[in-house]
């Protein structure tokens, strides 16, 4: 399954970018050796941002599914039962690896 909306999808992504910034100055302050407190305030933010990234795509992610689930299959049958059934497991293991 794929995000779908273009502007979700690129909110993601520049999250992505600026997570990845993070994890770079972290890296350069300690090729510096700065102040251990000031690293771990540093490594404290990547982890919200890497959290409230993981929210805003499950979300992305539960709205595609559940559309799914409401709509008809391409030959014009419903979604069965044990499919509905399937993308809720899916969904709930992924929430349980989402940091």
């Amino acid at each position: 399954m794929q995000i779908q909306n273009e502007n979700s999808k690129n909110k993601l992504i520049r999250r992505l970018k600026r997570v990845e910034g993070q994890v770079r100055g972290v890296q350069a302050m300690l090729e510096q050796e700065r102040d251990c407190r000031e690293i771990m305030q540093q490594l404290t933010a990547i982890h919200s941002a890497v959290q409230s990234t993981s929210r805003v795509f499950f979300r992305d992610y539960a709205a595609v599914c559940l559309a799914e689930m409401g709509g008809k299959q391409a030959e014009g049958e419903f979604i069965s039962f044990e499919k509905r059934n399937q993308m809720v497991k899916d969904m709930i293991d992924l929430l349980d690896k989402t940091p």
